[in-house]
């Protein structure tokens, strides 16, 4: 009996941590695709201020 409730707690944690994995890649795909955002406005905002100058 000892012998499966270790079997069913490993595959538990197996799954918790994928889970965490999951959660992880979501996490820095939202990061990453926020600071592309930013970036795309940054370059627009120096194009129009060079724009500007000239």
């Amino acid at each position: 009996m000892n012998m499966i409730e270790h079997e069913m707690a490993r595959r538990q944690m197996e799954e918790l941590q994928a889970q965490v994995a999951a959660d992880n890649r979501a996490r820095r795909l939202y990061l990453a695709r926020r600071a592309a955002r930013r970036a795309e406005r940054a370059v627009r905002r120096a194009a129009r201020a060079s724009a500007a100058v000239y």
